[in-house]
């Protein structure tokens, strides 16, 4: 772990954190921790060494040029941390953006509970963002879950029931019970035909759910306007193809009416490979995540 002139004094410190990769469709929840470092001027207090949990050959790192002797700057992949204090908030903030490790998944999360308990953390809230058969018209929804049924009681989400393949999210989230430290998890759904980043409506939607689990107003800045520009843009490639633009009424329809009978996962991932082979595309790594 790297410091940054050592470690400030917070008030009763909550924790948003975000990492690229699995965890983080259309880039929509570490969008909303960058978010918040420009809004609230997060200041840098420490950063993950990355030599121990990240394979270079798959996150490679940045060249830039800089003022630096060798005229040249290399950034390498990892996660840094940074603390904040809102205008008006009680309690300040601590944001964790990063990258989803490569290796060493438990090792990663000791190190960052370490630097929780050296800050004296009493909340974490993590965030992702999943690859779902939600139409792109329509408010994203936000699954939240607890490690605990008092949390979820409190702010009204399921306690921990997930079974199968999870990220580092889930790892972190489930080390965060171990150390009994409070935790939260939130994910946006992102329509799957359309999972490349940016995603401002999912970002705008996990914000919105931020504002009500920490009780203090969040700056959206111009994130409703790039939303609605964003949605502005997906209904004019719809209209310009009827196969996608069905689709997309399909899911609506479902979306709007309980006594639908639902398709099944496999029966839209189906259909929409079908639309690509159309237009020539793919869909993505791994495909539809439905």
């Amino acid at each position: 772990m790297t410091e940054f002139d050592g470690l400030p004094v917070l008030r009763s410190p909550v924790v948003i954190a975000a990492f690229e990769g699995w965890n983080d469709a259309g880039d929509a929840a570490t969008a909303v921790v960058e978010h918040l470092e420009l809004e609230w001027q997060a200041k840098p207090v420490a950063e993950i060494d990355p030599d121990d949990y990240y394979d270079f050959q798959v996150n490679r790192p940045l060249v830039s040029m800089s003022e630096d002797p060798s005229g040249r700057r290399i950034e390498w992949p990892t996660t840094r941390v940074s603390t904040c204090t809102p205008p008006g908030a009680e309690r300040d903030v601590v944001l964790v953006r990063g990258i989803e490790p490569n290796m060493r998944w438990r090792g990663f999360c000791e190190e960052i509970l370490e630097l929780f308990h050296a800050l004296d953390v009493e909340q974490v809230v993590l965030l992702g963002a999943l690859l779902a058969d939600t139409p792109h018209s329509r408010q994203f929804p936000v699954t939240g879950s607890a490690s605990d049924p008092e949390m979820a009681n409190k702010y009204d989400v399921q306690q921990t029931k997930y079974e199968g393949p999870t990220g580092i999210v889930g790892v972190l989230h489930d080390a965060c019970v171990r150390a009994e430290i409070p935790s939260l998890s939130y994910w946006a759904q992102v329509p799957h035909y359309v999972a490349q980043a940016p995603n401002p409506k999912a970002t705008l939607a996990l914000l919105h759910t931020l504002e009500n689990v920490l009780d203090m107003r969040v700056p959206m800045g111009e994130l409703a306007e790039r939303a609605s520009a964003w949605e502005s843009q997906v209904n004019e490639l719809a209209a310009s193809d009827a196969d996608m633009a069905e689709y997309i009424r399909t899911l609506e329809q479902r979306d709007g009416d309980e006594e639908l009978p639902q398709a099944s996962g496999e029966d839209l991932a189906r259909e929409f490979e079908k639309y690509l082979r159309r237009r020539g595309g793919t869909a993505g790594p791994g495909g539809p995540a439905v």
